[in-house]
């Protein structure tokens, strides 16, 4: 006879705050003035000569005011800076959505005091020693310089002594959607590093990049360091600054997860929607491998980032979802990024309920021989921000013994409604703090 699980079986729930190393720039603009200074640019930038400047798909903190930095020092060379959106397929594979997409950012002409120019149209630059056309940005080509400016993090599929950053975006980024394809396609009969120093070598000897800004973020969503760097300095600089990209990253606070919920996912929060990184699904998509960690055994998704614009990329890595989220997703642009970067099963649909407590119901029934109240659920709003953490009362013992975590809250039930449903994470004020 089967158990029917009822929500007054859960877990109580307390609340922790994680203290991770937190290095930060306090003065953004001041900061990229003085890394492109000690570039000597002048010697290589007359006046008059147009630059072209990279800017993402992702959430990247202060990249408004990272990218006008950069437009206001060519300025200060006599230099006419104009913006190109450098995303890939990203927002539907199309120049206005990709447009709009760095403007919800923050980024438009008006605030950073230059041209956007958007287009998906490429150029050929040449044919790779694999037997591939490189593929660069229109635009971006026409220019007499590039700046690449890009966050320097670890990649959320492939693993390697440079994964995303500005190498990355020479490929992915300014190939656009037809470079990004050809270039997927190619990593899966190579390998990821061959193809990246392939195509990026071609970009660097043949497309004028003249700079590069690079980015590290803390474990807090905060700009941590801005390095600008010579082109010939790409390869070694990135590989520098992606071992402390992985030491600042944020992490969950425990290292195994029965149950681990989402309150969004997103492009602006990862590539793959959530950081596969963060949840322990960067090799296979419903598992941790055998040495990664941490080991979840269901993830829930409840919604997508305003930011997404509906792309719901990479919610095929999670088990459950909830019904708002699917009907929020934007099918047609999530297949095409799914499709572009080799990965179909990041667009299919998980197990769908229309509430909270369908899918706790539906998930606690699998996670082996586990009873609901000692089960092991974290409850975060997105893999960018985990400072705040939702615990079930079987971590308590062990969060106490930690220094690294701060309790914030007594147990407490989860705040589910008369319909079954939590709020919205950031809309869950704690009640009982601990005093």
């Amino acid at each position: 006879m089967s158990t029917v699980i009822t929500m007054s079986k859960l877990p109580d729930f307390f609340r922790i705050r994680q203290i991770f190393e937190a290095p930060v720039v306090v003065d953004i603009p001041a900061t990229v003035a003085e890394e492109l200074a000690g570039l000597n640019l002048r010697e290589r930038i007359n006046p008059g000569d147009s630059v072209a400047i990279t800017a993402g798909s992702r959430g990247i903190a202060n990249i408004d005011l990272i990218i006008k930095a950069i437009v206001d020092h060519l300025k200060s060379l006599g230099a006419e800076p104009f913006i190109v959106p450098a995303m890939g397929s990203h927002a539907g594979g199309t120049a206005e959505g990709q447009r709009a997409l760095i403007e919800g950012y923050g980024v438009t002409e008006q605030f950073c005091g230059c041209p956007i120019k958007a287009s998906m149209e490429t150029v050929i630059v040449c044919q790779t020693k694999e037997g591939f056309p490189v593929h660069f940005d229109k635009h971006a080509s026409e220019a007499d310089h590039v700046v690449v400016c890009g966050r320097v993090k670890p990649h959320t599929n492939f693993v390697g002594d440079i994964e995303s950053g500005l190498m990355k975006m020479m490929l992915i980024g300014l190939g656009k959607h037809a470079g990004a394809k050809i270039y997927h396609r190619a990593i899966q009969d190579h390998s990821f590093g061959q193809i990246l120093r392939s195509v990026a070598g071609e970009v660097l000897k043949r497309c004028k990049v003249v700079a590069g800004v690079g980015i590290v973020e803390n474990g807090y969503d905060k700009t941590a360091k801005i390095e600008a760097v010579s082109p010939e300095r790409f390869e070694e600089r990135e590989k520098e600054l992606l071992i402390l990209a992985k030491r600042l990253m944020p992490r969950l606070p425990f290292r195994y997860v029965d149950v681990l919920v989402l309150d969004e996912i997103g492009k602006n929060i990862s590539g793959s929607g959530m950081d596969t990184n963060i949840v322990g699904r960067k090799f296979h998509e419903h598992q941790a491998a055998a040495e990664e960690y941490p080991k979840v055994k269901r993830i829930v998704v409840r919604g997508l980032t305003k930011e997404t614009h509906g792309n719901a990329a990479g919610i095929g890595i999670a088990e459950f979802v909830k019904s708002g989220a699917i009907a929020g997703m934007d099918r047609h642009i999530t297949t095409i990024n799914c499709l572009t970067g080799g990965h179909p099963g990041g667009a299919q649909i998980p197990i769908t309920y229309d509430t909270d407590q369908e899918i706790f119901d539906a998930a606690l029934g699998v996670i082996g021989l586990v009873d609901p109240p000692e089960a092991k659920i974290l409850w975060v709003k997105n893999t960018l921000e985990l400072a705040f953490v939702e615990c079930s009362a079987i971590y308590l013992e062990k969060a106490r013994e930690r220094d690294d975590l701060e309790i914030l809250t007594d147990l407490r039930p989860l705040p589910l409604d008369g319909e079954g449903n939590l709020p919205n994470y950031g809309e869950f004020v704690p009640d009982a703090l601990v005093h």
